[in-house]
């Protein structure tokens, strides 16, 4: 399960990659690790057609039945859980640009990431958002109030996540074309995309840090 990742993209490139025509993010910080619970940058489409970039909280409300607890990753779209935010209207691509799983390694775990390639070019996460009323953020500093909420789909991994993660990787999206058929298509298009990435289009370029700067 993905609960690390790093978004340090030059902001222009993330902009044009994800054709976002209303950036709401002011001066985009470099994001070298991104932890569940933080905000981060998610791209939306608007009911006027327009992409809007925007800081949400990551974890989607969990289901009562266990506990309300936040989710980040989502696998089960069958689930009547989540099958309420499958359509476009809650849909959002989340920008990355490496992400960590943890290798079980002794005495801990050792973060490895994952990037499309050694430079780091920006690509998106298959995500879903809704807006939801409650109280969110540390015991320290809790939040009250709306918050703007987002996870993301996962799916098996490829052979690449395999080794380190068996279980599961992120739905990648790598193309212009994926990410607009993933915002605008209905879910019994879009479910194609819940897929592993190829293989030949993934590397790992760190082990050890719990932090990616690129």
């Amino acid at each position: 399960m993905c609960n690390l990742y790093s978004m340090t993209s030059n902001q222009r490139a993330l902009v044009e990659l994800m054709r976002v025509g209303q950036d709401r993010t002011g001066n985009l910080p470099s994001l070298p690790a991104i932890y569940p619970d933080s905000m981060a940058p998610v791209v939306r489409q608007t009911k006027d057609g327009e992409r809007d970039l925007a800081m949400l909280r990551w974890g989607m409300p969990g289901a009562p039945q266990y506990g309300g607890r936040p989710v980040t990753n989502i696998r089960n779209t069958a689930s009547p859980h989540w099958r309420r935010w499958l359509g476009p209207a809650h849909r959002c691509l989340v920008p990355v640009t490496s992400f960590a799983e943890w290798e079980d390694t002794k005495p801990k775990k050792t973060p490895v990431w994952f990037a499309l390639s050694k430079e780091r070019p920006p690509f998106a996460f298959a995500g879903i958002w809704t807006s939801w009323t409650g109280t969110r953020g540390p015991n320290s500093n809790p939040v009250e109030g709306e918050h703007e909420l987002f996870g993301f789909l996962t799916c098996d991994p490829n052979k690449v996540v395999g080794p380190i993660h068996p279980k599961a990787m992120p739905v990648l999206l790598t193309k212009p074309e994926e990410m607009e058929t993933w915002l605008e298509a209905p879910w019994e298009t879009a479910k194609a995309l819940q897929r592993p990435l190829p293989d030949a289009e993934m590397v790992i370029v760190s082990k050890g840090n719990r932090t990616d700067p690129g």
